[in-house]
């Protein structure tokens, strides 16, 4: 079984999903995460109908890590959950 995909979920031209990902590399530099994909909210209606204005929103597979903020402790705990 393969590990699950980070997928951080962001729109263009949002300072707050800039800092995540930005975050979110630097994290990475520490240590090896899972591959991370970007969808743009604004893109499929569905992630528009889920997430909406609450952008960043970092999930491991299905769940939910943290919204807003990158924290880093929160994606330890799931990362060592899997």
């Amino acid at each position: 079984m393969s590990a699950p995909t980070l997928t951080l979920i962001s729109r263009r031209d949002c300072l707050l999903c800039d800092e995540m990902l930005a975050a979110l590399r630097e994290f990475d530099a520490q240590g090896t995460l899972p591959p991370l994909r970007q969808l743009d909210v604004d893109s499929d209606p569905e992630l528009t109908r889920r997430y909406g204005l609450q952008v960043p929103v970092l999930l491991l597979g299905e769940t939910l890590v943290c919204r807003f903020r990158f924290d880093p402790a929160a994606l330890r705990r799931h990362l060592g959950a899997g």
